[in-house]
């Protein structure tokens, strides 16, 4: 399997989306996957297995290269853990990496459960981008 998977999180939200992946690392490991700043740090520490591209910090512009990589057909899903209940300084942000992966028809999950549908449906190929 070649996919391109995004996983992002806010700070609340960094430590659920590691154990996370930590369920899936054996489909994660055969994915490529790009993570903002701190997120992707945490995540390579946690699971040297992985193959990470770390971006720049999402409020610095990795949330713009994420988008970048939505809109040039770079990515096959994100995964974005998002913290609802933290006030978002970079709130614009998250709104244009949602809109661009609806733009774009890229399969997205907000939370663990979402998530999980998305990574095993990537993994089997029962989820393609057109």
């Amino acid at each position: 399997m070649s996919v391109q998977l995004s996983l992002v999180a806010h700070d609340g939200r960094k430590d659920a989306l590691v154990a996370w992946a930590k369920r899936h690392e054996a489909t994660l490991a055969q994915c490529a996957i790009f993570a903002t700043g701190t997120t992707g740090a945490r995540l390579a520490e946690a699971l040297p297995s992985l193959n990470i591209t770390r971006l720049k910090s999402g409020p610095l512009g990795g949330d713009q290269q994420i988008g970048a990589m939505i809109a040039t057909g770079a990515l096959d899903g994100m995964v974005f853990f998002i913290d609802p209940m933290a006030p978002m300084p970079h709130d614009v942000d998250v709104k244009a990496l949602t809109r661009l992966a609806t733009v774009y028809d890229i399969p997205m999950a907000l939370s663990e459960s979402t998530a999980n549908l998305l990574v095993d449906g990537l993994a089997s190929g029962r989820i393609r981008r057109a």
